[in-house]
């Protein structure tokens, strides 16, 4: 579990809906859904019309929806939180390190994604 990150490029947004800390959200400024493309991590939870720091490259803290395996390909889960992708949904991030269980704030490698 991972405390540190190394964001090459940030963009502040304003939400469009109630997001969670370290989580990925939408380019329209929304909680990320199930196998949704994203625009990156948001820092900080908040809700509409709040303006959050979004970390688009580099790596980011996100938290875990799931058990996730350390240097695999991940996708968002219905609530933004990253599981690893099986076979379909939009690859997100390649996990840095491993998470045992749900909840858990893991680095990761944004991929960068037509959005």
């Amino acid at each position: 579990m991972s405390a540190q990150s190394i964001p090459v490029l940030t963009l502040t947004r304003a939400l469009t809906g109630t997001v969670i800390a370290a989580s990925f959200v939408t380019v329209a400024g929304a909680q990320a859904g199930a196998d949704v493309n994203a625009l990156g991590v948001v820092r900080t939870a908040g809700v509409s019309g709040d303006k959050v720091a979004i970390d688009v490259l580099g790596t980011a803290i996100v938290l875990s929806g799931a058990a996730v395996t350390a240097g695999a390909s991940l996708k968002s889960d219905a609530a933004g939180k990253a599981i690893d992708w099986a076979t379909s949904g939009a690859k997100l991030a390649i996990a840095l390190e491993a998470a045992t269980a749900a909840d858990q704030p893991i680095e990761v490698f944004l991929i960068p994604n037509a959005v």
